[in-house]
């Protein structure tokens, strides 16, 4: 009997761990239905800033000319929590792959999942925790603008004049580098011959447009970041309550084979006291 009651107290444990998983599979289904939505939108919002940074850039490139030995600053973008597959793995991979060519990179880890990995690398300057939900992403991005601010006056001698983020690209379906900043100059000739109207003077118009890019940027890798890492915990889940449902499985099948020898122990128990009782000469020894 104690066989089969530790079976069937693994067996509710498993059922209970399931229901946490199915929760959370839920809970990243609602997010990416949030994050299409969000994630759709900022596409267009950066494509209307890509458009006027492009018109604007045609006719005033050069006030964007920088030295070519300016510092190089990446922020990588991974998670906070975990279960989901090797979101962070892929990461920490892909700056593997990329340390020989930028040994002099300044790094910037967000995501607490991501940061174990990079304990040992001297190239961090800062670390920030990162969003669970889509609704933090403003929290990250309002840390993260403290951060540049910190480290652009701490590298004054240096200036960091070349910022990237290195993220999950939702539409790639692989890990990408993106430069955000300096904006990308157009080398085709403007398909206007005249300069756009300004109700600024260029430098003013470029450091505004500069700040709303980088916003809205930021934000749009932010959003497709969040949106595979959920992917990914979702696949994760599903194959975890899948695991699960082939234990369940299994215990089910073993608790009915204990039951069953536990039915025919009892049957061999009744059928010898039966036999006991019928023997005339064991109830003359009774008597």
């Amino acid at each position: 009997m104690s066989k089969r009651l530790e079976i069937k107290t693994h067996f509710e444990t498993l059922g209970e761990i399931k229901g946490i998983l199915s929760a959370m599979k839920n809970l990243a289904l609602l997010e990416i239905r949030k994050l299409d939505v969000f994630l759709s939108t900022q596409q267009r919002v950066m494509a209307s800033i890509e458009s006027v940074s492009q018109d604007f850039l045609s006719f005033h490139g050069h006030l964007q000319s920088l030295p070519t030995d300016l510092q190089q600053l990446w922020i990588i973008i991974g998670s906070e929590r975990g279960f989901c597959g090797d979101f962070n793995k892929v990461l920490y991979e892909f700056m593997q792959a990329h340390e020989n060519q930028n040994d002099k990179t300044l790094l910037v880890v967000i995501g607490n999942q991501l940061l174990a990995k990079f304990s040992d690398n001297a190239r961090v300057v800062a670390d920030i925790n990162s969003h669970s939900v889509s609704e933090e992403i403003q929290v990250t991005l309002l840390h993260l603008a403290e951060i540049l601010n910190r480290l652009q006056q701490q590298f004054k001698r240096n200036k960091i004049g070349r910022i990237s983020a290195v993220y999950h690209d939702a539409h790639k379906k692989n890990v990408v580098l993106q430069q955000l900043l300096p904006l990308e100059t157009p080398q085709e000739a403007p398909e206007s011959a005249y300069p756009p109207m300004l109700n600024l003077k260029p430098p003013q118009f470029l450091a505004q447009l500069t700040d709303h890019y980088l916003y809205a940027a930021l934000h749009e890798i932010f959003y497709s970041s969040l949106m595979v890492e959920n992917h990914m915990r979702l696949k994760h889940m599903e194959n975890a309550i899948h695991r699960l449902e082939k234990n369940e499985e299994q215990l089910q099948l073993q608790y009915n084979r204990v039951r069953q020898e536990e039915i025919i122990e009892e049957i061999e128990v009744i059928l010898l006291s039966a036999e006991a009782l019928s023997d005339p000469q064991a109830s003359t020894l009774r008597l």
